[in-house]
Formats: C-alpha cells, sequence, structure tokens
C-alpha cells in the first residue's frame, strides 16, 4: 500500500459527518424540551467538532486489521461504531475541564465556562459558576451515554457488538477510575513517578489507543489472544500519547494546543514530566516547582519553571520514553502481524498512526 492510500483528512471528515448526524437524531427527539436542549445540544455540537480523530481512527485499523477492510454496509457500521468513541472523548474533556477548572478548551470557553458566562449575561438567580459546573456535568454524562447508544446502535449484528461493549463498560470504568486516581493525586500534592504513570495509564492512555483499538478488533471477532497482542501494541503507545500531551502541557505553543501557555502548571497537574523534574532538580528548584504548581502564573513565572524543567533533564527523559515506548508498540504491532495474519494494509496505517500520535503530526 503507498502513503496514500490512507487519507485521514477524508477519513476526519467521514467521522464528523456521523457524528453530526447522530446529533441530529438526538436534537430531533429533544426538540420537544424547548430552547434549553437547544443550547445543550449547541454545546455538544462544538464539542465535537473538529479534533484529530485518533480514536475512531484506532477503532476502525483495529477492525480492519483483523476482518480486512470494511465496505459498504459494513463500512458504515464500523463507521459509527468508531465515532462512538469520541463522543466517549468528548464526555472526558467536558467532566475533565470542570475538576481541572480549566477555561478553555480548543480555543473556546470550556463547557462549564461558557454556561457560566450565558447565566451572568441573562442575570438569572443563583449562583452562576454553580449553574455552569451542573450544565457541564449534565452534557458530560449525556455524551457518556450517547457514546454507548451510538455503538449499540451502529447497524452490526448483536454477537458482534456485544463484545465489543464488553470492552466499552471496560473501557469507561478505567476512565472513570482513573480520573478519581488523578485528583486525588492533585489533591495529596505529591506523586511519585510510578504514581504519575499508573494516572496516565488509567485516565488517557488505555482509553485512547487500546480500548478504541479492542473495540474495532472485538467488532471483528477477535479471542482474547488476539486481544491480548493488541494491548502489547495499544498501551504502550497510548503511554507515549499521553507524555506527548504532557510536554504539549507545559512546553506546547497555545494556538497549536488551544490552551493559555503552560496550562498544566497551573492547573497544578502532578505528571509524569512534573514528577520526573521534582526529582531531578536542584533542591531549591524542585521547592520552587513544588509551590508553583496549581497558582496562578504570569507568562514570565511560566517561562522560569519550564527552564527548570528542562534543564534538570527531565523533558530530555519523557523524550527517550516517549521513543522507547513507540518503538515497543511498533515491534509489538509488528509480532503480533507475524503471528496472527493480520491484514497487511491494516498494520501498515497503525504505523503511521504511531508516528503520528506521538508527534500530532497526524
Amino acid at each position: 500500500m503507498n502513503e496514500q492510500a490512507w487519507d485521514p483528512t477524508s477519513f476526519r471528515t467521514t467521522v464528523q459527518a456521523t457524528v453530526d448526524a447522530f446529533l441530529s437524531e438526538q436534537e430531533a427527539r429533544l426538540a420537544p424540551l424547548g430552547t434549553d436542549a437547544t443550547r445543550l445540544m449547541a454545546e455538544a455540537r462544538a464539542l465535537v467538532s473538529g479534533g484529530k480523530r485518533f480514536r475512531a481512527a484506532f477503532c476502525h485499523w483495529g477492525f480492519a486489521a483483523i476482518a480486512g477492510i470494511p465496505h459498504g454496509t459494513e463500512a458504515e457500521a464500523v463507521g459509527r461504531a468508531s465515532a462512538s468513541l469520541e463522543l466517549l472523548h468528548a464526555s472526558a474533556l467536558v467532566h475533565d475541564d470542570l475538576m481541572d477548572a480549566s477555561d478553555t478548551r480548543r480555543g473556546r470557553p470550556a463547557t462549564h465556562r461558557g454556561f457560566e458566562a450565558e447565566h451572568r449575561a441573562d442575570g438569572w438567580r443563583g449562583d452562576a459558576e454553580q449553574y455552569g459546573a451542573a450544565a457541564a456535568i449534565l452534557l458530560g454524562d449525556l455524551l457518556l451515554s450517547w457514546a454507548d447508544e451510538l455503538l449499540r446502535r451502529c447497524g452490526l449484528d448483536r454477537d458482534r457488538v456485544g463484545p465489543a461493549l464488553d470492552v466499552f463498560d471496560l473501557c469507561r470504568s478505567e476512565v472513570i477510575a482513573g480520573q478519581f486516581l488523578d485528583v486525588s493525586v492533585q489533591a495529596r500534592g505529591r506523586a511519585s513517578v510510578e504514581q504519575a504513570m499508573t494516572v496516565l495509564r488509567y485516565k488517557s492512555a488505555k482509553y485512547s489507543i487500546e480500548r478504541p483499538l479492542h473495540v474495532g478488533a472485538a467488532l471483528a471477532g477477535a479471542d482474547a489472544a488476539t486481544l491480548d497482542l493488541l494491548t502489547a501494541f495499544g498501551l504502550p503507545l497510548g503511554e507515549a500519547f499521553q507524555l506527548r500531551d504532557d510536554l504539549l502541557g507545559v512546553f506546547g505553543d497555545p494556538a497549536t494546543t488551544g490552551k493559555p501557555a503552560g496550562d498544566d502548571l497551573v492547573e497544578g497537574k502532578r505528571t509524569v514530566l512534573v514528577a520526573l523534574a521534582l526529582d531531578a532538580a536542584s533542591p531549591a528548584d524542585a521547592a520552587r516547582l513544588d509551590a508553583a504548581l496549581g497558582t496562578a502564573l504570569t507568562e514570565a513565572e511560566v517561562a522560569e519553571l519550564r527552564t527548570v524543567i528542562d534543564g534538570c533533564g527531565a523533558r530530555e527523559q519523557v523524550e527517550s520514553m516517549i521513543e522507547e515506548l513507540t518503538t515497543r508498540a511498533v515491534a509489538a504491532l509488528d509480532a503480533g502481524q507475524a503471528a496472527g495474519s493480520w491484514n497487511a494494509q491494516a498494520c501498515l496505517v497503525l504505523r503511521q498512526l504511531a508516528a503520528a500520535a506521538t508527534s500530532r503530526a497526524y
């Protein structure tokens, strides 16, 4: 297969059309509720617009690796199943932004901030901040419910959807429990590298790549041994993916990330990057970094903390971890392909996705 056979732009367009069509169904159902339901749907549409669509892509190509490239009505059904992972992702982002007290998401107000602003602008009764929080919780729950519905009603037979739903159930439990681990770590104000890696694995790595692969493969009829082979590829790749995100949370360009400079530092995120920096920095620099986490920081202060993290070698350590995890993942993909006779075209695309996910060039 030549490199042009996989068109990520076309794929993202198809995912967007699938999600839009599903939301139109929901909008028609909720229309009798009036203008408030219309406002809720408008925010839902904004949340699921754009993005890299990595989760949908890994689900699609996880299916293709086992059953071959889907066509016709099967392709449409796999497309709906893949799109369900994007609704799960949107749900997680809404709740995550609320718990982190984030102000922005992808360059626009976070959901709770948007509804909070509407409350204030309209001069409504009660607490605007509480209203925004309530709206975000409810919309996140609704998106989570819709994710299950879209997968369940994707169009494939029940004997194929059932195993995929079992994976999806596990995925939701992992990401929610992982999120609780994260807020608990932030509340304690400390985390070892090992603890930070556990949070990273369950809050993000598994639901970003490993479980989407498993959902797609389960839809294709994969057995437990095949899912294990996919884990050897998907889990280290998911960890590398999130480590890249941690680097972007400190060193990323706001024009690209849609978040303020050093947003993870302002939010006090106890990431692997931060844990490594606290271990490696001088006592004075480590104390300075630790005290600054979770406080309002000027651009100059963010730049200063970046210098601490970079200077002690933590950034370089994380880059090395990303490279090692990605290498291990691709080796596992090669081994799995050799052992399982997986579709060659799908495996080539999965290699391309691995490179894109860890560089964010996709």
